[in-house]
């Protein structure tokens, strides 16, 4: 018997979406009928989902890029606001994550707001490995690609617990960002960054007061990469 699997792809680079196509068509089972449809932008993906909906006919699996286009209406700003969105109209749908990004701040915001089925580092991928999470998404979630694991790994081996905002501080310290522009990404005081510096310098265990060593001390717990 045939099993049927609606498929939403949403990617703003129409020949990568036609080059995921290519490789889940190509790679199939045999008792596998692959009904895709495509949206190149926040607006087009949220009009799918919810027209999916509304005639009975949910996806089951979506590919969402984190890099996209945001909405008309400023509703949506990534591929992460969307599948958050799914996670509400879609919820039996298995979500597969593709970014660029390989930060661990990202990593971990993304597992925490969207803990999704599949989670592939575009610079890991192949089209066997696409394949093949594509196949474990459906049957035997999550997978993840090897930059996902090994930020997992690390993470789950430290014993430190550090909140959003923290990650962030570190991520964008990373980043060459400065107090001031902390403060105006977090929207908080220079001084409360100031603060958050100094207990993160005491959880990681630093004497001075270097950008440089937080970073540092940072990168080797697995917190950025």
């Amino acid at each position: 018997m045939t099993e049927t699997i609606r498929i939403l792809m949403i990617d703003d680079h129409p020949m990568i979406i036609e080059g995921y196509q290519n490789t889940l068509l190509f790679t199939k089972k045999e008792n596998q009928s692959l009904d895709i449809e495509i949206a190149n932008n926040c607006d087009e993906a949220m009009t799918a989902m919810d027209k999916s909906v509304k005639t009975n006919r949910p996806f089951q699996v979506l590919f969402v890029d984190i890099s996209l286009p945001p909405s008309k209406d400023g509703s949506m700003n990534s591929g992460e606001d969307l599948a958050i969105y799914a996670r509400t109209i879609l919820p039996k749908a298995k979500i597969i994550i593709l970014t660029m990004f390989n930060e661990s701040y990202r990593i971990h915001n993304i597992m925490k707001n969207i803990n999704p089925e599949g989670f592939l580092i575009k610079s890991d991928l192949t089209s066997s490995e696409l394949a093949s999470a594509f196949q474990a998404v459906l049957y035997n979630p999550p997978f993840y690609s090897g930059t996902v694991n090994s930020h997992l790994r690390k993470t789950n081996e430290s014993d430190i617990i550090i909140d959003d905002k923290n990650r962030k501080i570190l991520y964008l310290l990373s980043q060459g960002a400065k107090n001031k522009s902390l403060a105006e990404h977090l929207g908080i005081s220079v001084s409360a960054i100031e603060k958050r510096k100094k207990h993160l310098r005491e959880i990681f265990l630093i004497d001075d007061c270097l950008d440089e060593t937080l970073i540092n001390e940072a990168r080797k717990k697995g917190f950025i990469l």
